[in-house]
């Protein structure tokens, strides 16, 4: 009888055992399907942030390429600014509204549209329009006053209304 006890013991733990040994396989091959779905995900999110990394590099380097030309282009421009300065500093309109206000408007007209100009050209829009009739007077006007005067320009910079319209 002590035999059929023990047997039955016996029997009894390896049972336990067998279904503690069942059980610990099935947590673990969950616990390995668990990891390896977060391994892919983790993967997935590692390529995405290695792919917006290497966009933000190209963008960084477009950016700084973008921004050396910006530099270059403020630097003509204040370059431009010092020598229209310049220009200004050697005139002095209020007296040259005063001997001839025609001429002067004329020139201011002239310089108007070209600038106007460049800037229709700089964005885009149509840059070769002719100048407005009434322009086209004023220096008809303009140029008739100096040959009027023995053909020389009252313009202490050099340019006149001719100069601003042929660029």
């Amino acid at each position: 009888m002590i035999k059929l006890y023990g047997i039955i013991i016996l029997v009894a733990i390896l049972g336990g055992v067998g279904y503690g040994a069942k059980y610990y396989y099935d947590t673990t091959q969950n616990t390995i399907a668990q990891l390896r779905d977060n391994n892919a995900q983790l993967q997935v999110a590692v390529d995405t942030a290695q792919e917006s990394v290497e966009t933000l590099q190209g963008d960084m380097a477009r950016l700084a390429t973008l921004n050396k030309g910006l530099q270059e282009d403020l630097q003509k421009a204040e370059a431009y600014g010092d020598e229209l300065r310049q220009k200004l500093s050697k005139l002095d309109l209020v007296v040259e509204a005063l001997k001839d206000a025609k001429v002067l408007e004329g020139k201011m007209n002239g310089a108007t549209a070209n600038v106007w100009r460049d800037f229709m050209g700089d964005t885009g829009g149509n840059a070769e329009r002719p100048l407005p009739k009434w322009l086209l007077d004023a220096k008809a006007r303009a140029d008739s006053q100096n040959s009027n005067q023995g053909g020389e320009s009252s313009d202490s910079s050099g340019s006149t209304t001719e100069a601003a319209t042929t660029e």
